[in-house]
């Protein structure tokens, strides 16, 4: 295709009187394209194709166009991507390529849109009052932790009116990392809006329904009623109904994700992104008040938003048994719990980074959240009640391997030795807690640590001496009963009473 100063050089030439013949002996052209040249209007010079040939595509052209007007009628869930499609048609012996079938696919959409009136999708930009909205979302980013490449979940949730973006990682998308998310989200805003926007995840919904009609997750409508937020899902696919949040997204990733971030752990990683929301805001302008930053938008709605006046607890609860040896499983990881839980049912509340065993009414376990797999946590303390009985499994016992004791405890230990019968006399003290507790009996082990006399025995003599009421106050005489000559304690005085005896 010629470039538009040649088809200048050419209309001026040819109206300067130059034959056509010569313009195309100097500038090396067919007479054919200057020909077309000079009769183009405006200098205008471009090729169009009237004719598509499809070589490969032809013989299979009316199978391909069954395919997609079938596949057009599928809901969006179901429909076929087109490498599937194309596997279809070379099952059939199409021998085409993977391009070929999605640049028809593409020509055939289009020319259904255009034959139906549709052009080109348009939006109505949407304007929210102060404190009125927030949206919500989840994205997945790629980090590395301790070393190890790993996938978070990152929720995002931004203020509508002033832009102000929070985001946060979490190893899972689940419900309690949702409750999580929302709480931290609020105290970052220092307050809560009326209403918030969320696509159709599980966590939120269980059943939607025709139009905006939803069934909402009943834990998830217990949230937004502890915090007076009325909740508000949008249509199946359609992103563009929380479209700040879907640039958010990709905004975030851009500035906070990429080159890829290394931590230590994740509270690390949590605690930077953090900071960096608060740095984005102080940075950047409101899109629509470039006179205030993102920072002073947020101060400048925070007064319309409800007061936060109490967090939520926002479990997920689940309900497991326990195993004679006092473990429960729980997300792939097993957990030790109360050795009187043994063999019972029990309810598991899983919070983001932690999780609480309930058996009725009482605490039997309270433990840090593990995210991996196929591990074993134990508390050790669950099993002194096993212990007391069997003395002997202090030394195999699982549970008690590299058992952080207290340090007079510790002390104690080293200082009974080790065998069988110093295992059964630190057990003796170890028993004592579940009567006593923990601070008094290791009082108590200071205290015969401090006089050298580190035995069980003696740490048990002072424990039942301290469990002894008070003694009475002694009798109190009054002054007027009191004696003139108060008796004296001489013991000589039998030895006079001796020497008389012996002198009669």
């Amino acid at each position: 295709m010629l470039i538009v100063e040649t088809v200048v050089r050419i209309r001026r030439e040819h109206a300067g009187g130059k034959a056509i013949k010569a313009i195309a002996r100097d500038l090396r052209l067919s007479r054919k394209v200057v020909r077309k040249a000079i009769r183009s209007p405006e200098c205008a010079f471009a090729y169009e194709r009237r004719v598509q040939p499809l070589p490969r595509i032809g013989p299979f052209q009316e199978r391909l166009d069954r395919l997609l007007i079938e596949n057009a009628a599928r809901s969006r869930r179901d429909r076929l991507r087109m490498t599937r499609i194309h596997d279809l048609l070379v099952r059939e012996g199409f021998e085409g390529s993977y391009d070929a079938v999605r640049r028809y696919a593409a020509r055939w959409t289009a020319e259904q849109r255009k034959d139906a009136g549709d052009g080109a999708p348009a939006f109505i930009p949407l304007l929210f009052q102060p404190g009125e909205a927030y949206q919500f979302d989840w994205s997945h980013e790629d980090v590395e932790i301790a070393g190890k490449p790993m996938r978070v979940k990152v929720a995002h949730v931004r203020l509508c009116a002033s832009r102000a973006v929070y985001v946060r990682a979490y190893p899972r998308e689940t419900q309690e990392m949702v409750f999580d998310a929302h709480e931290r989200a609020f105290v970052f805003f220092g307050g809560v809006p009326l209403r918030g926007i969320y696509d159709n995840m599980k966590t939120a919904v269980t059943t939607v329904f025709t139009g905006k009609d939803r069934l909402f997750n009943r834990r998830f409508l217990i949230m937004t009623d502890h915090y007076m937020v009325e909740p508000t899902a949008c249509s199946p696919a359609a992103g563009w109904e929380k479209g700040q949040v879907e640039n958010q997204v990709q905004t975030i990733r851009g500035r906070f994700f990429q080159p890829r971030l290394r931590f230590a752990s994740l509270e690390e990683l949590n605690g930077w992104l953090e900071a960096e929301c608060r740095r984005w805001a102080d940075r950047h302008p409101h899109p629509d008040h470039k006179e205030m930053t993102v920072a002073q938008a947020l101060a400048a709605e925070r007064p319309a938003l409800q007061r936060l006046l109490a967090s939520f607890d926002g479990f997920h609860e689940t309900e497991h048994a326990v195993t004679g040896t006092c473990l429960i499983s729980f997300d792939r990881n097993r957990y030790s719990v109360m050795a009187r839980a043994a063999r019972r049912p029990v309810q598991v509340r899983a919070y983001a980074d932690r999780i609480v065993v309930r058996c009725g009414d009482k605490v039997v376990a309270e433990h840090a959240r593990f995210f991996g797999r196929d591990r074993t946590i134990y508390d050790p303390w669950h099993y002194l009640p096993v212990l007391a009985n069997k003395p002997g499994a202090l030394r195999n016992g699982a549970p008690f391997q590299n058992w952080d004791l207290p340090p007079a405890l510790a002390r104690l230990r080293c200082k009974l030795g080790s065998g069988d019968d110093a295992d059964r006399r630190f057990v003796r003290v170890l028993a004592a807690v579940l009567s006593d507790g923990l601070d008094l009996v290791e009082d108590a082990v200071r205290e015969a640590l401090a006089a050298g006399t580190p035995s069980d025995d003696v740490i048990l003599n002072i424990l039942a001496r301290r469990r002894e009421p008070p003694r009475p106050l002694s009798i109190v005489t009054s002054e007027d009963l009191a004696l003139v000559h108060p008796p004296v304690a001489d013991c000589e005085r039998y030895d006079q009473l001796r020497g008389l005896h012996a002198a009669a």
